[in-house]
């Protein structure tokens, strides 16, 4: 009976192909993990996106990086967890829930909390989810089953916990301070969250008048309108041209207020004038001169950003109104001196994209220096956690010895509200900066602890604001674990083994999460931080919405598949941490890089396809391991294993692109253009049985290891190519996903059976080269004469002579030692065993003789009749045969007469140089006579056209190019793609002048 041979499809359909993987795995909870499982714990936690937020570059790209070292140790036999999650995004949800209100007329104070919160659990529940549906067409490997949510009940316990903990400790106090205030959101925002942009402005210098009318002082300022809340002068007391004046008061313009001039080191003499306002509720430079000299803080702004009361005739105005208002009233009063061309910078809100104001507030903070000297401490004596690349530990390191207090409070409603409660029957029913307050974990408990405080009838009010996002996702790595409940997840999988993330929120969230976690768990929350660089857009520049120049992953997805997109990603990046550049047509939406990577999917596809209709419908496992039993096989299996080291130990070490190029490059050459074909004709049914059964062994067992080594880069196509290869039943398939990674075997690597081959590949490729330059014909077969005078070479192009005929389309091959012009052929290493062969038995037959003559001597008179005839035959053959150099040349034919084969010359005769085209490889010349091949003369005239056409062009192009009408006028475009296009003709013209030269 013939066995039913499996095959994959003509042409492989990433789309089906993809979405059938990804529903198997989801619904068959391929990728959950167990506690209880065999095996040293690797676990990883996604960086948790915004639910607000659609699937970016980014992404993709940090998914694709963190998929690939999860798949790899999970078939490393690791005990695997990823696991999934989102971020409540407290400032984007409110704002975009805000705008959604204001189109309807309403305010979220008007709806109230309750009812604002319930539409926000409404839109998450609608909406929040796709991001996450968008993260699954990647067929990221992750634990569904404990994906986590922010806001999730669980998560929501461990931040009270924190608080309380914090609190009760006296690392969280409530007081007044300034922060960075975003109008847009009406909510403070942390340093991190400020992004600065550098913009044309404005330095206006005004006069503010000395009080006992003995002159004025000059200051320089960008914002104007603050003026209305100056407290103070300051001037460098070592500045020769104010020290004078400090004590003196001068009288602020508009208001009329008297304001002292103070000397403090901080002023900066060659900055404007040298005299500068101080503003202490309105700037953080001025917040501290403020505090050094007792000045009052006058806060003139309101949360919105119009001026408050303290502004006078200004009130209700929004800071840009007044801005333009106070100037022109500071111009008509005669105080304006002059206004300057400024570029400086601006720190804008990152949520709400307006520039931030320092205000003065009552907030949460923490008492951070305690908690990032934790930090440190495990940095500086452990070297925990550990940064790849290396680099940027000291950028971690810097930012946690410079952290201040760290603002928590957030004037919004979505998020975790913070535990603390207010005796607001204590301040008149109002929440003031002076209202006592009791911290709890809940309501009731808030409740016990007023009431002994304030007695039955306190009422209580829980405050209204909610905590920095960055305090719940800094808890992450073990509050998604079961954190502050020791749950079986947090013993086995905690601290997790590596953090993926960018380099843009290692303030963010890196360092917030070592400080949380040093300070409640002990221990760093993971081992290594691999810290990746950048998707850039096809100029190298960063993609940004402001920019217009993002590339949405989604749509490559949808044109290249989901495994192009992400081998492209990982297989771009240079070392570890380095941005990386993606091609991409915005005309046409296509990416050429992307688009290779499909292309090698099909090359691995339709490779698999040949190995399969050749196996007779064996899987590897039925074939069973193969025993090599010629060089291809021995050289393939070394290859093959020498990919297995090197691409684990890139991964080991976070060099994810090198491991995916050396794949690439093994897959596509060694193995699709070299190996398959040099195995064809030991497939053909009429083939040597046991050759052939070696190249199906050979054949079947690398394509599975391949197909393994390749699954976390390529999970979809892999996983579809290996269910058919090893022919999974359809009711309960197995998956390579578990499978486990092909093992090294040190024994099957052969160092100089690869530089053999090597040298047979490059000989070939070498006679391709010139049967094209030469442009005969593709089924035609030559002759081919080599020359060497390296006999380790001549020996190599012997044993692959087989090779070199059957790819390089060979009829008769001649191997020769240049040196010399001594043919080297097979024969005359028979001859050389012959040689070696007769010395041996002429030792045994001259002790064999000895033995005799001996045994003759002992009989009288015998042995010295021997002696004496054993003499004079000695000396008559050394005088026939030795004395000259021609007679032990005639013993030396006699003794090894030539064979009938006659060598071809080493050097061609001069008739056949004239037809012959040659090239060199290492020391090997490679002469291929065209005689009878190719029409010389035809081929000759067909280049001399093209040249002549190349040049006729590149002519054109110069005189186009040097009219400096043309380059001066016309698009920069147009002037580029015309030197491109010269650059080309130029090249073009170049190589067919070598082609003819190179021509008998």
């Amino acid at each position: 009976m013939t066995a039913t041979i499996p095959n994959l499809p003509s042409l492989y359909e990433p789309f089906s192909t993809e979405a059938k993987w990804q529903k198997f795995w989801e619904e068959n909870q391929i990728y959950k993990a167990d506690p209880n499982h065999s095996g040293e714990p690797y676990c990883v936690v996604i960086p948790p996106p915004n639910v607000t937020g659609s699937l970016h570059m980014g992404h993709a790209f940090e998914s694709a990086l963190i998929d690939v070292l999860v798949r790899y140790h999970r078939m490393q036999g690791r005990n695997t967890l990823w696991l999934p999650g989102t971020d409540h995004a407290s400032i984007a949800v409110h704002t975009m829930l805000e705008k959604q209100l204001k189109t309807e007329g309403k305010t979220r104070y008007e709806l109230g909390r309750e009812q604002f919160l319930e539409r926000a659990k409404q839109w998450k529940a609608e909406s929040g989810g796709f991001i996450v549906n968008q993260l699954r067409r990647l067929g990221v490997s992750v634990d569904w089953s404990r994906e986590r949510f922010t806001l999730d009940e669980g998560l929501s316990q461990a931040v009270v916990e924190a608080f309380t903990r914090l609190y009760a400790e006296g690392l969280i106090y409530r007081g007044e301070y300034l922060v960075n205030w975003c109008p847009a959101s009406q909510s403070a925002v942390s340093d991190v969250e400020v992004e600065n942009q550098e913009v044309n402005g404005n330095l206006w210098h005004f006069r503010y008048p000395l009080s006992d009318g003995s002159g004025y002082v000059e200051v320089a300022t960008t914002r104007p309108e603050t003026m209305l809340g100056d407290t103070g002068v300051a001037v460098n007391p070592s500045d020769e041209r104010y020290k004078h004046l400090i004590g003196k008061t001068v009288t602020l313009p508009i208001t009329q207020r008297e304001i002292p001039i103070i000397g403090d080191e901080f002023v900066d003499p060659t900055f404007g004038t040298g005299c500068v306002k101080v503003t202490p509720a309105h700037d953080p430079n001025d917040f501290e001169m403020g505090k050094r000299h007792n000045l009052p803080f006058i806060n003139i702004l309101n949360k919105d950003g119009t001026l408050n009361a303290n502004a006078g005739e200004f009130q209700g105005q929004d800071r840009f109104v007044a801005r333009k208002n106070v100037i022109a009233r500071l111009e008509a009063d005669g105080f304006l001196v002059k206004v300057e061309a400024y570029k400086h910078t601006v720190p804008y809100s990152d949520r709400g994209k307006v520039p931030i104001e320092p205000l003065l507030s009552t907030q949460w903070f923490v008492k951070i220096r305690p908690l990032a000297d934790r930090a440190l401490e495990f940095l500086d004596q452990k070297n925990s956690p550990d940064f790849v690349p290396q680099r940027w530990t000291k950028v971690y390191r810097d930012w946690l010895v410079k952290l201040k207090d760290w603002c928590i409070s957030r004037q919004l409603w979505w998020g975790h509200q913070i535990p603390a409660w207010y005796a607001v029957s204590e301040t008149n029913g109002q929440i003031a900066d002076n209202t006592p307050f009791v911290v709890a974990k809940n309501a009731d408990e808030a409740w016990e602890k007023a009431k002994s405080q304030f007695g039955e009838n306190v009422q209580l009010e829980q405050d209204p604001d909610v905590l920095d996002t960055w305090f719940s996702s800094g808890l992450w790595p073990f509050s998604t674990l079961g954190w502050p409940q020791q749950t079986q997840d947090l013993a086995t999988y905690y601290p997790t083994t590596t953090l993926v993330t960018g380099f843009d929120i290692i303030f963010f969230w890196v360092a917030r999460m070592t400080m949380m976690a040093g300070h409640f768990t002990g221990q760093m929350p993971f081992k290594d931080v691999y810290i990746h660089g950048l998707v850039l857009d096809e100029k190298g520049q960063k993609m940004s919405k402001t920019k217009g120049n993002g590339i949405d992953p989604l749509l490559l997805i949808d044109k290249y598949g989901t495994d192009a997109l992400r081998y492209t990603l990982v297989k771009e990046v240079v070392g570890a941490g380095q941005d990386i550049r993606l091609e991409y047509d915005r005309k046409k939406d296509e990416s050429p890089s992307v688009e290779a990577s499909r292309n090698f999917a099909n090359k691995l596809w339709n490779a698999a396809r040949f190995v399969m209709m050749n196996l007779d419908g064996q899987t590897p496992q039925q074939l069973g391991e193969p025993i090599a039993t010629e060089l291809c096989d021995r050289w393939i299996l070394s290859r093959y294993h020498q990919v297995i080291k090197q691409t684990s130990n890139y991964i080991d070490n976070y060099g994810l692109g090198e491991a995916a190029k050396g794949l690439y490059e093994f897959i596509w050459g060694d193995f699709c253009d070299w190996y398959i074909e040099l195995v064809k004709s030991r497939l053909q049914k009429d083939a040597d049985p046991a050759s052939r059964r070696v190249a199906q062994q050979i054949l079947a067992h690398v394509l599975e290891g391949i197909l393994k080594l390749l699954h976390p880069f390529m999970p979809h196509i892999t996983e579809e190519i290996w269910q058919t290869l090893t022919q999974q039943p359809a009711d309960s398939p197995q998956t390579i996903s578990l499978q486990t990674y092909p093992q090294l075997n040190t024994q099957q690597i052969a160092p100089e059976i690869e530089t053999q081959f090597e040298l047979l590949i490059d000989t070939i490729r070498t006679i391709r080269n010139l049967r094209a330059e030469a442009e005969i014909k593709p089924g035609a077969k030559v002759t081919v004469n080599f020359q060497s005078e390296n006999p380790t070479e001549r020996q190599i192009l012997t044993l692959g002579q087989a090779y070199i005929k059957d790819l390089a389309k060979v009829e008769t091959l001649t191997i020769a030692d240049k040196s010399n012009q001594a043919t080297v052929t097979p024969k005359e290493s028979v001859r050389g065993l012959k040689t070696i062969g007769l010395i041996i038995v002429a030792i045994v037959f001259t002790r064999l003789a000895y033995t005799v003559g001996y045994a003759i001597d002992e009989v009288p008179l015998f042995g010295t009749f021997f002696e004496i005839v054993g003499l004079g035959y000695t000396a008559w053959f050394a005088s026939r045969y030795l004395l000259s150099a021609s007679a032990r040349k005639q013993l030396w034919t006699k003794l090894f007469p030539p064979t009938t084969e006659q060598a071809p010359q080493a050097t061609p005769q001069p008739e056949s140089a004239e037809n012959s085209i040659a090239g060199v490889v290492g020391t090997i010349q490679v002469v291929i006579p065209l005689k009878g091949v190719v029409d010389i003369e035809a081929v000759r005239a067909k280049l001399e056209k093209s040249l002549s056409k190349a040049e006729a062009e590149a002519q054109s192009l110069t005189s186009r190019l040097s009219n400096p009408n043309f380059v001066d006028k016309a698009p920069k475009d147009v002037v580029q793609t015309a030197r491109d296009a010269l650059a080309e003709a130029q090249k073009q013209a170049e190589i067919l002048r070598v082609r003819l030269q190179t021509l008998p």
